[in-house]
């Protein structure tokens, strides 16, 4: 009986060494499946991000349609900027022209004014209101030297513009 009853023991203890053996291949198999999807997921994340910047490259040196439209649209802002500097700079001229024209219009009038007193152009009217004034010394008329100091007396010149209409310059000794 003590063999029988060592063989049921025997056929227990194989039974449960084969049950650990097998528990202990199950979760080997499960770590080495873990690991294998662990390993298949970076692989798979690795292989997409590669994919991904392949695609990126590929449609930033070939997408030509779309880099042209690019252009063409920066081109027609430029455009639009350039027109309306333009259409500035039209209007800033245009005043200024105005300006100008007004400016000089009131200058004339105010110099006429004196140069219809005398007849005679501004620069020659200043020179002549000199005269009137210095008349009796004659050192504020420009004076020419003679070529020989025995030649005569000095003389005043006579001014370099006449104004049309005027009754001309005037010589004084």
């Amino acid at each position: 009986m003590a063999q029988q009853r060592a063989l049921p023991q025997s056929k227990e203890t194989l039974l449960q060494s084969y049950n650990k053996r097998l528990k202990d291949d199950i979760k080997s198999i499960m770590d080495n499946f873990t690991e294998i999807i662990k390993t298949a997921k970076v692989r798979a994340g690795e292989s997409l991000m590669k994919l991904v910047s392949d695609l990126k490259q590929f449609l930033i040196l070939n997408d030509f349609p779309s880099v042209n439209e690019a252009i063409d649209q920066r081109n027609q802002q430029l455009r639009a900027l350039q027109e309306e500097c333009d259409r500035k700079l039209i209007t800033l001229r245009d005043e200024i022209s105005i300006d100008l024209y007004e400016l000089e219009e009131e200058y004339y009038s105010s110099s006429s004014s004196l140069c219809e007193a005398n007849d005679l152009p501004l620069c020659e009217a200043y020179g002549r209101l000199d005269l009137d004034t210095d008349s009796a010394d004659g050192l504020s008329a420009p004076l020419l030297a003679s070529p020989e100091p025995s030649a005569g007396p000095l003389q005043v010149a006579a001014p370099a513009h006449s104004h049309a209409g005027g009754p001309g310059p005037t010589e004084h000794a």
